[in-house]
């Protein structure tokens, strides 16, 4: 099937076309980075090199990578968007094979599409790329959180970003060192670079310590489901050592707290399909899964 437009880099003058075909679209992708805080800051740069296809001057599809340190340091690329509105593989194939010359030093690139998108599933299987695994997102509403005491000898206590951020990144790592789509390890000037983020709420940073030895943590950041503010809880993690022994739940059970006396009705997290452990924790802790993703990905030179 042939194609009847032109691909076009973008630049500093149609940035605002790019932005504007994100929004019309991202019902029907994953939106993770298209949030208004997203586009509204969003820079045409070497870490987001994106293309359009143009049918005269309208933009009929995208693609945009986003190759940041920290999926540089992965060997990788994550997709902000890759979405047409043409139900026309050609095109697909044009923008997408056209936007991997920015990607070929790297080892894969990977895009996450929502499971009921049958049809934008199929057009990532047509390129090539392979099911990873599917990761299912939970919603827990506003509900009591049950009392329970933290085990003597163990405090969990919020994070001080200048002093506790080599504890906050050695745990984090050490307890995704093997979870798959997350075993990138976390770098210090990521971490200090949290508090000037707009999702980030003083205080939702918490560290889990045994008898000082910082051996938990987890994450509550701002976000946004259904139109409506909800809190995200994430980087909830334990170190191998201490796993198995209910310490998730009790970061779980403060993380929800922290976000009632935040003043959000609602919580939600993702977990990945095959992390039962971290599955069984969520279910009881309330949390009900409301939809799922699929992580596709793509090697390059295979």
């Amino acid at each position: 099937m042939e194609v009847e437009g032109r691909i076009v880099e973008l630049n500093n003058e149609n940035v605002k076309e790019f932005t504007d075909f994100c929004r019309k679209h991202r019902d029907q992708v994953d939106d993770s980075y298209l949030y208004e805080e997203d586009l509204n800051s969003f820079e045409y740069s070497p870490k987001n090199p994106t293309f359009l296809y143009m049918e005269g001057k309208e933009v009929v599809a995208a693609a945009s990578l986003i190759i940041d340190e920290y999926n540089r340091r992965g060997n990788r690329a994550r997709f902000r968007i890759l979405y047409s509105e043409k139900n026309n593989s050609a095109v697909y194939d044009i923008i997408f094979h056209r936007i991997l010359i920015h990607a070929i030093d790297l080892e894969k690139v990977y895009i996450f599409v929502p499971s009921s998108n049958i049809e934008l599933m199929g057009r990532m299987e047509d390129l090539g790329f392979k099911a990873e695994r599917f990761v299912y997102l939970m919603v827990r509403d506003d509900n009591p959180v049950p009392e329970e005491e933290i085990p003597e000898g163990y405090e969990i206590s919020p994070v001080e970003i200048e002093k506790d951020y080599e504890d906050w990144c050695k745990v984090r790592n050490e307890a995704f060192a093997f979870v798959t789509g997350n075993e990138i390890p976390v770098c210090t000037e990521m971490i200090m670079t949290y508090p000037n983020k707009e999702d980030f709420v003083p205080g939702g940073m918490m560290v889990l310590r045994h008898h000082g030895k910082a051996v938990g943590t987890v994450r509550c950041t701002k976000d946004e489901y259904e139109g409506k503010p909800i809190m995200n809880i994430g980087s909830l993690s334990v170190i191998p050592d201490y796993q198995y022994k209910g310490l998730g739940g009790i970061l779980l059970r403060e993380a929800i707290r922290f976000s009632d006396e935040a003043g959000f009705k609602r919580t939600v997290l993702s977990v990945n399909e095959n992390n039962k452990a971290a599955r069984r924790i969520y279910d009881r802790g309330g949390f009900v899964e409301v939809e799922g993703v699929v992580s596709y990905e793509y090697y390059i030179n295979r």
